[in-house]
């Protein structure tokens, strides 16, 4: 159950990075490819939104890593408990407000992880 636990907050954490990079610096090069339904002249002003995001996205992952190096086992689960949390909550958030491939995208590995942590101390 650990392994499997680390890997999804691995994964999530992996994913939030790579969140960072694609808003914080990638957001006019690669956002009108993979946002083909926006136009393209939205992208150049909507650059620092996209780098506060992309910002919010590095502390999630920061979370998520530290919780991997935690010591203390019990400390580690509930700090990724905690940032796992917040991703879903993020997923669930975008989802409604943007897409529901946000949830699928975001949510859904956050909902294992939590699941995952929540087996280890219940089940």
């Amino acid at each position: 159950m650990d392994i499997a636990i680390k890997v999804i907050v691995s994964l999530v954490a992996l994913l939030h990075l790579y969140f960072m990079y694609f808003e914080m610096f990638a957001w006019e090069s690669r956002g009108p490819k993979v946002f083909r339904g926006f136009k393209k002249e939205l992208f150049k002003p909507t650059k620092s939104m996209a780098a506060n995001q992309g910002l919010y996205n590095g502390f999630l992952a920061a979370g998520l890593i530290w919780s991997l190096f935690i010591a203390d086992e019990l400390w580690a689960d509930q700090v990724a408990h905690f940032f796992l949390a917040c991703v879903l909550v993020a997923g669930v958030y975008g989802a409604i407000s943007v897409s529901k491939k946000i949830f699928v995208v975001q949510g859904i590995p956050a909902l294992i992880g939590q699941i995952l942590l929540i087996l280890k101390y219940y089940a």
